[in-house]
């Protein structure tokens, strides 16, 4: 079987755009004056179908896997660092400890795939499907039942969470070499050259770019390009990035807000797309990476970032502090004054324009 049973995204509310856009129009502001912040206010609207929206309870997922593609020196970092810095995030430490601390994130690190025996803690969700991804230079990254198994995994997390009473729902990562497999997506998904697609990662010299591109290269033209998208993403993705692309299709399917991280959570986002495009509708882009094919994939899902502060962290950092913007968005859609609040009069048709 290479499909996933009932995934159904509705469309959004597009019935009540107009009465989203008066709503915004009528604050005590010039129109369009927030830019960005009304168009991201008027699509949560949309998303939760009323003029009065509420985010509950955001959680953070940053989920975890190794990558055996590493023994082809795609990375400069030693594996070890992912359950490392697995065990940091679960105390609170690292990027996106901090991060979803400050931003008021519930996180929970989720283990799809790490080469290492966590022990019990409250914040870790046991979702390993094996230890690391497979090397996808020499075989596929994942069986299509390994790859079903981690996409059901992430359905299933984000329905719980759903069921807690989370409206709102951040996706980052944790994988050494993890930049090889979104590279190897971008290009399979969004036909991309590799050259285009392939950039330093972790911090790979001039030399090592260009063997990372020869390694993705030679695994595409091994594998070949299938027809069917899951089929595609257990050839060359990540245990990690297929769990987040379940966890974002069963979000979507529940109408919450997706805020998707940098260059390896969208190419789960790019593969979550080509299972069912109506997942984007949902989705949020925190951040422009530094990551070159980042953009490339931004723009392939018609997406907008909202910040550009040269991250190129991951872990769910770009997700964590771009909602702050988003919660702003929300605020001012619901609390800021309208012009008849604010005795204030308009003798515009439409609202005060200034140019």
């Amino acid at each position: 079987m290479t499909k996933l049973d009932n995934i159904h995204i509705d469309a959004l509310r597009v019935d009540m755009e107009e009465q989203l856009q008066y709503k915004i129009d009528q604050k005590a502001k010039p129109i369009g004056s927030l830019g960005q912040m009304e168009d991201i206010a008027k699509k949560i609207g949309l998303i939760q179908g009323t003029l009065s929206p509420v985010l509950n309870k955001p959680v953070m997922l940053t989920v975890a896997a190794d990558h055996c593609i590493c023994e082809e020196g795609v990375s400069p970092c030693p594996v070890e660092i992912t359950w490392q810095q697995c065990l940091n995030f679960l105390n609170g430490g690292g990027g996106i400890g901090l991060f979803s601390k400050v931003y008021g994130f519930d996180l929970r690190v989720v283990d799809a795939g790490v080469d290492y025996d966590f022990p019990d803690h409250p914040k870790l969700i046991d979702a390993k499907v094996r230890k690391g991804t497979r090397n996808f230079y020499k075989e596929p990254a994942m069986t299509t039942d390994e790859c079903l198994q981690a996409l059901n995994n992430g359905r299933k997390i984000v329905a719980q969470i759903a069921e807690e009473g989370s409206n709102v729902v951040g996706f980052g990562e944790m994988g050494i070499g993890n930049t090889s497999p979104a590279s190897a997506l971008l290009s399979v998904f969004a036909g991309v050259d590799i050259e285009s697609a392939v950039g330093p990662g972790s911090g790979l010299d001039a030399e090592g770019v260009r063997n990372k591109a020869r390694i993705i290269k030679a695994a595409i033209e091994k594998h070949g390009i299938s027809d069917n998208a899951i089929e595609n993403l257990a050839r060359f993705g990540g245990l990690e990035i297929a769990t987040i692309a379940g966890g974002m299709l069963e979000a979507a399917s529940r109408r919450m807000v997706i805020i998707t991280d940098g260059f390896i959570t969208t190419s789960a986002l790019l593969a979550a797309h080509a299972i069912h495009s109506g997942v984007v509708d949902y989705a949020f882009f925190s951040h422009q990476s530094k990551e070159q094919g980042h953009k490339k994939m931004v723009d392939f899902l018609n997406g907008e970032p909202i910040l550009n502060l040269g991250f190129r962290l991951g872990e769910g950092t770009g997700s964590a502090v771009a909602y702050s913007v988003i919660k702003g968005a929300v605020a001012m859609l619901n609390e800021m004054t309208s012009f008849d609040e604010a005795a204030i009069y308009n003798t515009a048709n439409d609202g005060i324009r200034i140019e």
